[in-house]
C-alpha cells in the first residue's frame, strides 16, 4: 500500500530510498552531535567520560535490538536473507577487520560516525581522515586492495547458529535479555538523561532503516539492497557518486551521509559549536591518516563500522556482528593501551 501511494505521487523506489536516507541521516546527525555519540569515547576516551559514553551507546544498541526484533515478530522487518544472518562466518575477516578498525578509530580519535559529525562542525582533521577512509574502503571493495579482501575473507567457518535468536528461547527471550542488561548498565552509567534519550532515538533510527528497506519500501519487481544505517559502504558510495553522479545514481547510503552532515551542521550552528580546526603537527597528520587507512580496510573486512556492524548488525542478534563488535572493542582497547605505554604524544592530541 505504501509503495502504491508513492507511485501515485510519481516517486520511484530509488528516490524514496534516498529521501529515507536523508531523513534518518538528519535525525542521526542531530542526535549524535548533541550526545557526542561514539564507541571510541566509551572504550578509549577520557577516563572521566567513558562510563557515560558507554551508557549512551548501550542505550542505542538496546533500543535497536528490542525494536528490530519486535518489528520482525510483527512482520514489519524481514532480515532472514541478510548476510548478517548467514551461518557461514568469514571469521578471519571479521576478527582482523574488527581489530584494524578498532585500532584506526583510536589513532584517528573517532570512529567514522563521530568523524562525520565532527567534519560537519568544522573539523578539517575529520575531513582528511574521512577521505582516506572512503578511498581505502573503495579500494578494498572494488580496487587494488580487493585481492587482499578476497584472500582474508575466503575461509568460512560454519557456526552452530547464525543468530542468538536461534538459541533456545528464541528472539523474544534473547532480545529482552540483552536489551534489559544493556539498559540496566545505561541507567547506572551517569550519563545525562537527554543523552540517553538521544541514544534511544539513534536506536529507533536503526529500526526504521531495517523496516523500510526490507518490508515497507521493498519493491519485488525492482529490489534494492536491504540495509540500515552504516558508514563504511555509504561513504564509498558517496565518494563515487560525488565524482561520477551522471553515471552512478544516488542511494540510501548517499542520502544518509548527506543527512548526517546536514543534521550535525544545523545542530552545531544552533548550539554555537561550529569552529574550524586543523592538524597541529606532521606527526599528528601521520597518526590520523594511519587511522583512516586502518578504518577503511577494517570496516570492509569486518562487514561494517561501529554503527553498521556493531549497532545495525547487532540489532539483528547476529553472531557475525557480535564477533566484529568484540574485535573492534579489542582493537581499540589494545591500541589505546599501547599508546599509553609508549607515551606517544599524539595520544593526547585534542579531539
Amino acid at each position: 500500500m505504501l509503495l502504491e501511494l508513492l507511485y501515485d505521487l510519481g516517486l520511484e523506489t530509488r528516490t524514496v530510498h534516498v529521501l529515507l536516507g536523508v531523513t534518518v541521516g538528519l535525525i542521526f546527525g542531530v542526535a549524535a552531535q548533541v550526545s557526542r555519540f561514539c564507541l571510541r569515547r566509551a572504550v578509549a576516551g577520557n577516563p572521566d567520560e567513558r562510563k557515560s559514553a558507554a551508557g549512551v551507546w548501550m542505550t542505542a544498541l538496546a533500543i535497536a535490538i528490542l525494536t528490530v526484533q519486535g518489528l520482525s515478530v510483527a512482520g514489519f522487518a524481514d532480515l532472514s536473507e541478510h548476510r548478517w544472518l548467514s551461518a557461514d562466518l568469514p571469521l578471519a575477516a571479521l576478527i582482523v577487520g574488527g581489530l584494524l578498525f578498532g585500532a584506526g578509530m583510536v589513532l584517528a580519535r573517532g570512529c567514522a560516525s563521530r568523524l562525520t559529525v565532527l567534519w560537519a562542525s568544522g573539523n578539517l582533521r575529520a575531513l582528511s581522515v574521512l577521505i582516506i577512509f572512503a578511498i581505502t574502503a573503495h579500494a578494498m571493495l572494488k580496487g587494488v586492495l580487493a585481492p587482499v579482501r578476497e584472500f582474508i575473507g575466503s575461509p568460512n567457518v560454519t557456526a552452530p547458529v547464525a543468530s542468538l535468536a536461534d538459541l533456545p528461547g528464541g528472539a523474544a527471550v534473547w532480545a529482552a535479555l540483552t536489551g534489559l542488561i544493556l539498559l540496566a548498565f545505561a541507567a547506572r552509567s551517569g550519563a545525562r538523561w537527554l543523552h540517553l534519550a538521544l541514544g534511544a532515538v539513534i536506536g529507533l533510527v536503526v529500526a526504521v532503516g531495517w523496516a523500510a528497506t526490507t518490508v515497507l519500501l521493498m519493491d519485488e519487481f525492482d529490489p534494492l539492497p536491504t540495509q540500515s544505517i552504516a558508514f563504511t559502504l555509504p561513504w564509498t558510495e558517496t565518494l563515487f557518486w560525488t565524482v561520477a553522479s551522471t553515471a552512478i545514481p544516488a542511494s540510501f547510503g548517499t542520502g544518509f551521509i548527506g543527512g548526517v552532515l546536514g543534521g550535525a551542521f544545523t545542530s552545531a550552528l544552533l548550539r554555537g559549536e561550529l569552529r574550524l580546526e586543523s592538524f597541529e603537527s606532521p606527526g599528528q597528520t601521520l597518526r590520523y591518516s594511519a587511522g583512516g587507512l586502518l578504518m577503511g580496510a577494517g570496516g570492509v573486512l569486518a562487514g561494517g563500522c561501529t554503527v553498521g556492524a556493531g549497532l545495525a548488525g547487532g540489532a539483528t542478534l547476529s553472531v557475525a556482528a557480535l564477533v566484529a563488535l568484540i574485535a573492534i572493542v579489542a582493537g581499540a582497547s589494545g591500541t589505546a593501551a599501547a599508546l599509553a605505554q609508549t607515551g606517544f604524544q599524539g595520544a593526547r592530541a585534542s579531539a
